[in-house]
């Protein structure tokens, strides 16, 4: 009972400066780390920044309570209440967040009534501590000062929360009422100039001849300064695309017109860009900040931290432990360094980049930035000194907009490499499944300047065949059948068109399986295919939300291929069995003097044994014929299907191969929905969005009028 008594002493005396001080390393925490979530899609980086993200409101509202039932004791471990009613606003400062994450997911901003309401619980217990001390209270000065600032801070969480909630945003878009000119009216001047016999006419009005002209002429390479622009005005223009609104023809060719003379590496890091704002006005801050408003409410909270320090320091603090004077100057140093930090990153953010090219004044502090913003995007000179991998993965990482990687899976790797069967159960039982073989089955490939060319190159093609609304719509709804038409492969169409599209992504990926480890050599497009082969069947087994409006029975088809694939293995010749690395099997750790090159080389070679064993297999009876409908299974279609695509000449395939990926790859992009898209801006990205984004701007999206019809007006006399 003494050793209990005695840690619970110490657990009185530390329990609020631990979290007092733990609260506050979270906040610094998050305003370095948060900003990594857009560029990283690691699970290493993410996870910390969710755990953070929970912990920062929990850890403060637990220590708010901690303070208001502390008050009154002036025998324990805090002597001095009043310091206690002190550091209480802090923890205001804390809940209100730092600006870099106010919402880990999209459906965090649609909690903002339950914020709001939390700002008044947590202003009335800090209240309460304050007026329970105010008789004694020599701080209650700073106290109030900080206490606004915390309110500032507080009230800056909500509306950005409130800003960002699918209903306000999709009412902030909404257009005021137009309801043309007066129908009745016309009618009737119209009838009374018929019958009284006077020349009457309906015209046309004309469209402007600038109608497509775009804002910005054609660079052949544009400037950082130029992306900048040229993005956040095509957000202006297309930030409805979050809520499912639709565009004019007028915005839809002014746009086409514009992507179509870009450079594919220009046009990706326009949309890189905007896809930035998206995920600033979704996740951050931003939209509070950047006002005259939110700047005049951040300078006050500067401010009022500042002149709390200098009120602190000149007040006699013999009463106070040093400890606890530490803990006190440790906070108050620690908001004010917060709110300079949070002023830097909206001084060097692409909204104040843009705000400065677009003002108009020309005064003295307005020059300095744009100066200083000239000087920092200008590319530093190479050093003489090599830098460390280390430094250079970090710069690069800090470089990007977003993950720049696809996450890729593969059937054959996952039939190859099973679990037991009883590790297998157990964690299907905890359900762990899903996270687990992310880790062991999903592979992260770069995302190349050559993968980008292709996709691009391909979406400008079929962006000069969309003039048409009905070849425009053709167009997007086509699922790799188009594109078989277009190359004359008519052959291969029932393989896409007469097939679901879950079924479609998964014959395509046994396909270009089976025909890539059974080529001689790989060339550009094969290589190609077979990424966007892993990573579209990565969007549907480990994303199926992103596809889930066109996948109908993907997970039974995907299962009992990979029964089937299994089975057919088991049998296969004792040298092509499974014997790789597998961490999982039996819980142990595979402990061999070889190195990873070679263990991925006897890899590639089971792969490829397996997949001429399968070719192998006698494909002359439709495996329907034997297997009914109640398997789903495709292997041996898809087998059907890889040897069909081996009677074309090798370097043809791949590219019929490649461009059918790229098809399905832009089908399930435009099928997406919006919200879904925005969800992946948080997690590194998806190409999917990217592609998304930017078969919008080429005119290829299902967000424009059908027709366009000019208005009229009635003309009287001759």
């Amino acid at each position: 009972m003494k050793i209990f008594a005695r840690w619970k002493l110490r657990w009185e005396t530390w329990d609020l400066r631990v979290v007092i001080l733990f609260s506050l390393g979270l906040q610094i925490f998050l305003i370095f780390f948060a900003p990594l979530r857009k560029r990283v899609s690691t699970a290493w980086i993410t996870t910390p920044i969710w755990l953070a993200y929970l912990l920062a409101d929990a850890t403060a509202t637990f220590a708010v309570g901690l303070i208001s039932n502390s008050q009154g004791d002036t025998s324990g471990p805090f002597a001095y209440p009043p310091l206690l009613a002190f550091m209480a606003p802090f923890l205001l400062v804390h809940l209100g967040g730092p600006d870099t994450i106010t919402a880990f997911a999209l459906e965090d901003n649609e909690l903002w009534l339950r914020h709001l309401l939390g700002l008044g619980f947590q202003c009335s217990a800090i209240i309460y501590a304050f007026f329970q001390s105010f008789p004694s209270h020599k701080l209650w000065v700073p106290t109030v000062l900080m206490f606004a600032a915390g309110v500032i801070k507080y009230i800056e969480r909500s509306r950005a929360l409130y800003l960002a909630s699918y209903r306000r945003v999709k009412a902030s878009f909404r257009k005021p009422p137009d309801p043309g000119p007066n129908y009745l009216k016309m009618t009737e001047v119209l009838d009374s100039k018929m019958e009284a016999r006077h020349p009457a006419k309906i015209q046309i009005i004309p469209e402007s001849s600038n109608l497509y002209i775009t804002e910005y002429s054609e660079d052949s390479e544009l400037s950082d300064l130029r992306v900048l622009q040229v993005a956040h005005n095509y957000f202006a223009t297309f930030k409805g695309l979050i809520a499912d609104l639709t565009f004019s023809f007028r915005q839809r060719n002014k746009s086409r017109d514009y992507f179509l003379g870009l450079t594919a590496k220009d046009a990706f890091k326009i949309v890189e860009v905007e896809l930035n704002f998206f995920y600033d006005i979704l996740y951050t801050k931003a939209t509070i900040v950047q006002g005259t408003l939110g700047c005049t409410f951040r300078f006050l909270s500067f401010i009022f931290g500042c002149v709390a320090l200098v009120l602190f320091y000149l007040i006699d603090k013999e009463e106070f432990e040093k400890l606890d004077t530490g803990i006190c100057y440790t906070l108050l140093f620690g908001a004010i360094s917060l709110d300079f930090i949070a002023s830097m990153l909206v001084v060097h953010s692409d909204w104040t980049t843009v705000a400065l090219t677009k003002s108009d004044y020309s005064n003295w502090f307005i020059k300095i930035l744009r100066k200083l913003l000239n000087v920092n995007r200008v590319r530093c000179p190479k050093s003489h000194v090599e830098p460390s991998c280390f430094s250079l993965r970090i710069r690069k990482i800090m470089q990007r907009r977003w993950s720049e990687s696809l996450s890729t899976f593969n059937l054959m790797n996952y039939c190859l490499h099973p679990r037991a069967e009883w590790w297998e159960e157990t964690i299907g039982f905890i359900g762990l499944t899903s996270m687990l073989d992310g880790k062991k089955y999903v592979e992260t490939e770069e995302f190349t300047d050559g993968l980008r060319d292709f996709i691009v190159q391909e979406l400008k093609m079929k962006s000069e065949y969309a003039i048409e609304y009905e070849t425009t719509k053709e167009i997007v709804s086509a699922r790799g059948d188009w594109i078989l038409l277009f190359e004359n492969c008519t052959n291969l169409i029932p393989w896409t068109s007469d097939v679901d599209f879950d079924m479609s992504l998964i014959l395509w990926h046994i396909a270009t399986e089976l025909c890539f480890y059974t080529n001689e050599e790989a060339d550009t497009n094969s290589k190609l295919s077979k990424i966007l082969s892993g990573y579209m069947l990565y969007l549907l087994i480990m994303h199926p939300t992103m596809l889930s409006t066109m996948a109908g029975m993907a997970e039974k088809r995907f299962i009992d291929t990979c029964a089937e694939t299994k089975k057919l293995l088991h049998e296969m010749p004792e040298e092509g069995k499974n014997r790789c690395l597998d961490i999982f099997n039996f819980g142990k750790c595979f402990r061999r003097n070889e190195s990873q090159i070679q263990a991925c080389e006897r890899r590639l070679q089971r792969q490829k044994q397996a997949c001429v064993h399968i070719l192998n297999v006698s494909t002359f009876v439709q495996p329907i014929t034997f297997k009914g409908d109640k398997s789903k299974t495709l292997l041996f279609d898809a087998c059907i299907l890889a040897k069909e695509l081996k009677k074309l000449e090798r370097k043809r395939m791949w590219e019929i191969v490649s461009k059918v990926w790229v098809e399905l790859l832009s089908y399930a992009a435009c099928y997406c929905g919006a919200n879904t898209h925005m969800a992946q801006l948080n997690k590194g990205g998806q190409l999917l969005t990217l592609v998304w984004l930017l078969m919008v701007h080429l005119g290829l999206g299902n967000h424009f009028e059908i027709s366009r019809r000019p208005r009229a007006k009635l003309i009287v006399g001759k």
